[in-house]
């Protein structure tokens, strides 16, 4: 058969695997080559060409290529800690959060914190399975009988999950006598999973791992507390709940508790809201309220919340838009490849916004700009605003917390606030949930029905929106006074029948194909929710529609 690799054509015997056709070109890949691709999917190295086709490699420094470096090194871990505790108490493991360049997860027999010499074991098991390079094995097994696989080995939520599975067979895979299942592809063996660091953190472990910039190196681990405990509190909360995974969720919506479990979720989210509210009311001096996050949190609904819970205060907030300081259009920076740079901060009229806010501050009025984004330029309507003692600016922007950009503003005078989409649910045990795909769905959603944008445009500028949010808004989140999870445990079974439409819709011939398709499968797990019972007020109603907001 005839393959075309890196723009050549070259004759292959039937039988042989993308493993050996990468060999042939190993040299033209800066990295270790994990995946390949063929007709627009995504391929393990075991599997084999079966025809005439155009193939590509993927290495270490790809997206898909580091995922499926740190879930072979997910197992990796998992593979030693079964060998190191036994049988079932190796099971009891949960993969949980993602926290910069680590993954945290806990044992759940082992109370009180991982004794260093237990992670010193699991360390040294890790290394002499990575150094034997063992092969790891896929079998396709049938999905009931996966069930029982999983159940005689105390993996209960699999046994749960796979009994809302409509696919009559299920992919396994094995190190030794090690057999797991996860979401996913996975390394051809473990040779190549030799770069990571791993230790005791919290009451679990922290697994850090290589990014796909520099695939090769494992980073400082950087210690995000706040962050953290935000993601501790909402696994709490689902724990309180029952509803952890997505069986869990599942279960909730076959036994007809979804219109309970919705109320009780937003209430919860009123209640913090108005913890909030009353914590910059306790301040006393607090005049400007600085919101920042990543796409599709939620910040407009949020904001529309938070200053009706203000308002109960007897506090008058009033909405201020950092985009509406944006730079007239031929001042905009520029990405080298020539398109404008709308997220970084040089972007804004810094200059413009610090002396409209001291003004205020001082309590003269202000007139405040609207910018067209479909001119390009900042317009003045006659908006004015002057600040009474009981006034407060609720200001939404990228780089709220960023004090470059209200250096002028006393910091006594701010109150920052982290806001992020934080999904408590995992799939199972050891397969988490990014909360990137949750916001992603979000976006997709809310692209397609307030700007006519196809889920291929809006995965196509995705890469671009989190490098973005990586240098502007995460290194500060640290400095936020409060943090908000805006994730709701409901929102996947809403966003399903929004989403799987807009998804199909995804060409095949598409370089965004493969992320459509692994969204496809990820929401396949997930039983459909109807919409009825979602609040008019509710964060979600941002991204489906019918909100009281003008969102």
């Amino acid at each position: 058969m005839k393959l075309t690799v890196c723009g050549e054509e070259r004759e292959y015997e039937y039988g042989v695997t993308f493993a050996q056709i990468a060999e042939d070109f190993k040299d033209k890949y800066k990295y270790q080559i994990v995946l390949a691709k063929m007709d627009g999917n995504l391929r393990e190295l075991s599997k084999k060409p079966e025809n005439d086709a155009v193939v590509e490699f993927l290495d270490l420094s790809t997206s898909a290529g580091n995922k499926t470096y740190v879930r072979g090194l997910t197992f990796v871990l998992l593979k030693a800690i079964y060998n190191v505790y036994g049988n079932k108490r190796g099971r009891n493991i949960r993969i949980m959060h993602k926290i910069g360049n680590g993954v945290y997860g806990e044992i759940r027999d082992v109370q009180g914190g991982i004794p260093e010499e237990d992670i010193k074991a699991i360390r040294k098991e890790m290394d002499r399975i990575i150094d034997a390079d063992m092969v790891i094995n896929k079998r396709s097994i049938n999905t009931k009988d996966a069930r029982k696989l999983f159940h005689d080995r105390h993996m209960y939520d699999k046994e749960l999950l796979f009994g809302y599975r409509r696919v009559s067979r299920t992919n396994i895979y094995g190190i030794e006598n090690y057999e797991d299942y996860f979401y996913g592809y996975m390394p051809l063996s473990t040779g190549i999973l030799r770069y990571y660091d791993l230790f005791a953190y919290d009451e679990g472990f922290m697994l850090l791992v290589p990014g796909k910039e520099e695939p090769t190196v494992v980073k400082e681990f950087d210690d995000r507390k706040k962050f953290f405990n935000c993601l501790k509190e909402s696994d709490n909360w689902g724990n309180i709940m029952g509803i952890n995974t997505v069986a869990g969720m599942n279960e909730c919506i076959r036994q007809g508790r979804l219109g309970d479990t919705i109320l009780v979720q937003e209430a919860f989210m009123e209640k913090k809201l108005g913890d909030i509210a009353a914590k910059i009311k306790e301040r006393g001096n607090v005049k400007f309220v600085m919101i920042a996050g990543p796409s599709s949190s939620g910040k407009t609904t949020f904001s529309h919340r938070l200053s009706i819970q203000l308002r109960t205060l007897g506090m008058t907030p009033h909405p201020i838009a950092v985009d509406d300081y944006f730079k007239n259009r031929e001042d905009t920076p520029k990405h080298p490849d020539g398109s404008y740079n709308f997220e970084c901060l040089e972007a804004i009229d810094v200059e413009q916004f610090n002396k409209d806010m001291t003004d205020l501050l001082e309590g003269k009025e202000v007139e405040l700009p609207s910018f067209n984004f479909k001119s390009g330029f900042r317009e003045y309507k006659g908006n004015y605003k002057k600040l009474g003692p009981d006034d407060i600016l609720v200001i939404e922007g990228i780089h709220g917390l960023n004090d470059a950009l209200s250096y002028k503003l006393p910091i006594e005078s701010k109150f920052k606030i982290f806001i992020s989409a934080l999904t408590q649910l995992n799939i199972d045990e050891h397969n988490r949930i990014p909360t990137t795909d949750a916001r992603l769905l979000r976006r997709i959603v809310r692209d397609a029905r307030t700007r006519g944008a196809s889920a291929q445009k809006t995965i196509s500028m995705w890469p671009s929106v989190r490098l973005g949010e990586e240098e502007n808004i995460f290194p500060f989140q640290e400095g936020a006074d409060v943090f908000f999870n805006s994730a709701l445990i409901y929102e996947l079974p809403e966003l399903k029948q929004f989403a799987e439409p807009l998804l199909f819709s995804v060409p095949e011939d598409s370089p965004e194909f493969p992320e459509a398709k692994r969204l496809l499968k990820f929401l396949d797990y997930f039983l459909c929710a109807p919409t009825e019972d979602v609040p008019k007020n509710s964060i979600l109603r941002e991204f489906i529609g019918g909100s009281y907001f003008n969102v």
